[in-house]
């Protein structure tokens, strides 16, 4: 599972499980991204909206909050990467 914390500065802790043989790997590169990896595309793209939909901004003008978890790029990986 991924644990996010301090978001939009709250004390609570959003736990969010993985499904199935989903991988999450932090990025060196990046600050605050999250790459998920796994061999069942539907359970990888389901494990990202469930990590999304636990960020939404509820209550709040999203124009003026940008904080939040996006989907930065999606596709399948080539053999040889």
């Amino acid at each position: 599972y991924v644990e996010i914390r301090n978001f939009l500065g709250e004390k609570r802790v959003r736990k969010v499980d993985m499904l199935e043989d989903t991988v999450i790997i932090r990025s060196e590169t990046v600050k605050d991204q999250l790459i998920l990896e796994g061999s069942n595309i539907q359970a990888v793209s389901r494990s990202a909206a469930l990590i999304h939909q636990s960020c939404l901004v509820k209550k709040k003008d999203i124009r003026m909050f940008l904080d939040g978890i996006y989907v930065e790029s999606k596709g399948e990986m080539n053999a040889d990467e």
